[in-house]
């Protein structure tokens, strides 16, 4: 594995956002003359993070449909994990496919030790055995660079921050009048429900976007064949545009996890927590000693 210096910045995105969860905390705490809100606040986004993490691959898996497969029904697929998990000096995960036309894959699970690699069916139809390899390297250095723990705390804790917001404006937004309560500090609040979620959903993406970048690098380095993943990208990008997945809130939770944005050109562009295409292809491109065609 390399040591990047996107994992400094990941930590640092993290400490922030545990930092906006405490701040909206004493800021409505003082808002509504309830100074025990910021301890609530900090023990139920810890909490959230824990359940988030603990169940991630049962909540992915069963969102998407998942079914795991024997070593007999997908011999390929269990040889080229195996060898590649081998290379790594890792334990292998285990193989799930989902039962759906979009071209995509996710790793989940909340330690090596009970790593999940999961295919789409659409994904499986779609690459040759080459840029399938170059797909399972990126998904397995998800796991064994522990990116599950981190996107978990990320989504939890914007999730947390979005949800705290919304029940404010809608059954707080009275209280500190009616107890006599500093109207500033009740419009500070109100400022910061709205602001929080925005920047907690910004700094979730570029958390996201830095592991992306960084599974890219790291599974190119474990297979040896840079090309192969900017290969497998570029045709997964035209897959989605024809099988886009639904979007709905079961998927929303989970589609971080994904290599490739599983919603296509309709999603959201700014929030988007995948990097550009073209720019990881570059990436990759430039790995190999190729320039970008």
């Amino acid at each position: 594995m390399h040591q990047h210096h996107g994992r400094l910045r990941t930590a640092g995105l993290l400490a922030f956002l545990f930092a906006m969860l405490l701040l909206v905390g004493a800021v409505i705490a003082y808002a509504t003359q309830t100074p025990g809100l910021i301890f609530v606040f900090g023990l139920i986004g810890l909490v959230s993070v824990a359940y988030s993490y603990w169940n991630s691959d049962k909540i992915a898996l069963k969102a998407m449909k998942a079914y795991p497969v024997t070593r007999e029904q997908a011999p390929q697929l269990y040889q080229m994990v195996e060898e590649l998990a081998q290379r790594a000096q890792q334990p292998a995960p285990r193989i799930f496919i989902a039962p759906a036309p979009t071209p995509n894959a996710f790793a989940t699970g909340r330690n090596p030790e009970n790593g999940v690699v999961c295919f789409t069916e659409g994904i499986l139809n779609l690459l040759n055995e080459r840029e399938l390899r170059g797909v399972t390297g990126h998904e397995l250095m998800h796991v064994y660079n522990r990116d599950i723990l981190i996107s978990s705390v990320a989504a939890a804790v914007a999730g947390f921050l979005t949800t705290i917001s919304q029940f404010f404006l809608l059954f707080g937004g009275g209280r500190g009048n009616n107890q006599g309560g500093n109207p500033l500090a009740l419009v500070g609040a109100i400022v910061a429900v709205f602001l929080m979620p925005i920047a907690a959903s910004l700094i979730q993406m570029a958390v996201s976007r830095t592991r992306e970048y960084d599974a890219d690098a790291d599974g190119a380095a474990l297979t040896g064949d840079p090309l192969a993943l900017a290969s497998a990208l570029d045709k997964l990008e035209r897959g989605i545009s024809r099988y886009p997945l639904k979007e709905d809130p079961k998927h929303d939770a989970h589609a971080h996890m994904m290599i490739a944005n599983p919603f296509g050109a309709r999603a959201k562009k700014l929030f988007s927590t995948h990097p550009p295409m073209p720019e990881r292809i570059a990436r990759l491109e430039a790995m190999a000693g190729h320039s970008p065609s």
